[in-house]
């Protein structure tokens, strides 16, 4: 798997023009075919998504996939290395938190984004991303698997201008879509749920470019664990309900109001005696040694804390209770290690989504407050049926072969030709259009 940077591309491909035959019959220098699976670096879910689909790309081609050529060639790309200017995605996503989070929830499913919707342009390349454009006309893929709008964006606006033929595959990684995915340009859509089908729908996205896979995860979500194997390596115990806390983040900021509801819960441990919670710091170091300091100060031995962990799939499968955020790929990793979850705190635009479509199936618990949180522990403490209804009712959901799905379903694109007068090669500068009546509004 290529994860390629700007820095690493040769500068004479990177600065070939646009226009004229170089971009249309230009030979590209790498002659294996090539998928291309883009992301953007705003949180850790679209890379993480992004991964999963190379991931399991080049599983298909090693096991001899059918429609995998044995000399594939998968690259990741983030599309904002690839800007006119540098854009900070992490640092963007921290400014919607405390009080501007209904700002961010605005663009969410409401009447009005509802219906007018973006239907894809070449003014994505000739405001941001020309390098990009440059790069796609350079290398040519078979096909490009974008995990968000601005790699889907970004994509669609280099295929009109380099006037190639490579399909654009849509991989929303939350439980519905934004209204600025490249509806009208896009070939194919893999989402999570019938009810993104319904959404995509009412965009005037036809039935056969929308294919329900379950948002992707890596292979180790697919594989069985030994649970007391795994318990006994990590020193954990074996009679009691482990319940796993993912409090470590890439960024804090976006985890300060979850981190504050946790340093209120501490304190009540010792009162669930029959829980042991283990908290997962991440590479936060600081706030790994505030765990630690928390633990020794309140005696607790029914809590422990790790850092960096490498096995998150194991771990989570020795687990009989996760308490996280309602980020889309967290939840899904949930869901295909098959443990069911409390999720914490006021949700916002795609992760209010996410809490819903998980309560509303009775896969999850929702809570807003540290008390409701310790008063769900205690009830799962003295009703641990609680857990078992949950997780039967998460099965109807859960899709562990997503990113499987999905690469298969790329490869086949990118083996079917497209009539150039198709309304999907149209080029067009920009685009908007009305839909039809949202099929879910809040």
């Amino acid at each position: 798997m290529t994860n390629l940077k700007p820095a690493a591309r040769a500068k004479n491909a990177a600065f070939a023009p646009l226009d004229g035959p170089s971009a249309a019959t230009c030979t590209s220098q790498h002659e294996k075919p090539l998928v291309m699976v883009v992301h953007a670096s705003v949180g850790s879910g679209h890379k993480s998504a992004a991964k999963s689909v190379a991931q399991a790309l080049e599983l298909l081609r090693d096991e001899g996939f059918d429609l995998a050529p044995r000399d594939l060639e998968v690259e990741v790309v983030d599309i904002l290395d690839w800007g006119r200017h540098r854009f900070d995605g992490d640092r963007a996503a921290s400014y919607f938190v405390g009080a501007t989070r209904p700002i961010y929830d605005l663009v969410w499913r409401y009447t009005f984004t509802g219906r007018v919707l973006w239907g894809g342009g070449t003014i994505w390349s000739h405001i941001m991303y020309a390098p990009f454009t440059r790069y796609i006309a350079e290398r040519r893929p078979r096909a490009v698997v974008a995990t968000h709008i601005t790699a889907a964006n970004s994509a669609i606006a280099a295929r009109m201008l380099t006037k190639q033929d490579f399909p654009v595959i849509g991989v929303p990684t939350d439980y519905e879509t934004e209204g600025l995915w490249p509806h009208k340009s896009s070939d194919l859509f893999c989402v999570a749920t019938q009810s993104m089908a319904e959404t995509l729908r009412a965009r005037k996205v036809e039935d056969d470019r929308i294919k329900i896979t379950g948002i992707p995860t890596r292979e180790d979500f697919r594989k069985p664990y030994d649970r007391e194997e795994t318990r006994r390596k990590l020193g954990l115990p074996l009679d009691k309900t482990v319940v796993l806390v993912l409090a470590g983040a890439q960024l804090p900021t976006p985890y300060l109001r979850f981190r504050e509801a946790l340093d209120e819960v501490v304190p009540y441990l010792h009162t669930l005696s029959n829980l042991h919670l283990v908290f997962i710091a991440g590479s936060d170091a600081e706030y790994e040694k505030h765990l630690h300091a928390m633990k020794r100060d309140y005696e607790l031995d029914n809590m422990t804390v790790f850092g960096y962990v490498d096995g998150m799939a194991a771990l989570m499968n020795a687990s009989n209770l996760v308490v996280c955020k309602s980020g889309g790929l967290t939840v899904t990793e949930c869901l295909c290690a098959e443990v069911p979850m409390i999720l914490v705190g006021r949700a916002y635009g795609q992760e209010k989504i996410n809490v819903e479509m998980l309560t509303s199936a009775s896969a999850a618990m929702h809570v807003t407050t540290p008390r409701e949180l310790v008063d769900a522990l205690r009830y799962i403490m003295r009703n641990p049926h609680g857990i078992d209804a949950m997780l039967v009712n998460a099965h109807f959901i859960r899709r562990p072969n997503a990113a499987r799905d999905i690469a298969a379903a790329a490869l086949k694109l990118a083996r079917v030709s497209r009539d150039p007068s198709d309304p999907l090669r149209k080029k067009h500068f920009a685009r908007f259009y009305i839909g039809h009546r949202p099929a879910h509004v809040r």
